[in-house]
């Protein structure tokens, strides 16, 4: 069974619905090194949890799949850019980004709320007070509970 992970985003910034548009995209702008390490663990067909941030009721809003393995984040590199950093160097990166492609979205969105209100979730990273990274692993247990729930409407 493949490693699963959550990769977390603002719709404003990268929507699902841009990734179902587009089938796949580079997963770039991580500045977090241990964000950035959970990426650089990441294999092909590694399955990830595309989760909405920052908006009313954040949620898990359907699956990803890993179709790039690591390599250097072009971003780091743009002077001009939002992600440029100075201390980085085409033969000497710090930063890296995965590809991830559209698999499926869910039949009923998993909120945090609801994800919170699981107890068989209660260790889950993204649950974990503090927890602010935009690439974390999800557990196999983890992943089963999650799907589960977005195949029922809350309530």
């Amino acid at each position: 069974m493949p490693p699963y992970w959550l990769m977390k985003t603002e719709p404003s910034a990268y929507s699902f619905e841009r990734l179902h548009q587009e089938r796949t995209t580079p997963w770039t702008g991580v500045r977090n090194f241990q964000a950035r390490n959970n990426m650089m663990e990441m294999r092909l067909g590694d399955l990830g949890l595309f989760y909405h941030s920052s908006i009313a009721e954040p949620a898990a809003v359907g699956i990803c799949e890993v179709v790039k393995t690591a390599y250097p984040d072009f971003t780091q590199f743009d002077r001009g850019g939002e992600y440029f950093d100075g201390r980085a160097r085409p033969d000497k990166p710090i930063w890296y980004m995965v590809d991830v492609a559209y698999l499926e979205a869910f039949d009923n969105p998993v909120t945090l709320a609801r994800m919170r209100a699981e107890p068989r979730l209660v260790g889950m990273a993204l649950l974990r007070r503090g927890q602010r990274l935009s690439v974390q692993p999800v557990m196999p247990h983890e992943w089963k509970i999650v799907l589960e729930l977005s195949k029922s409407p809350s309530g």
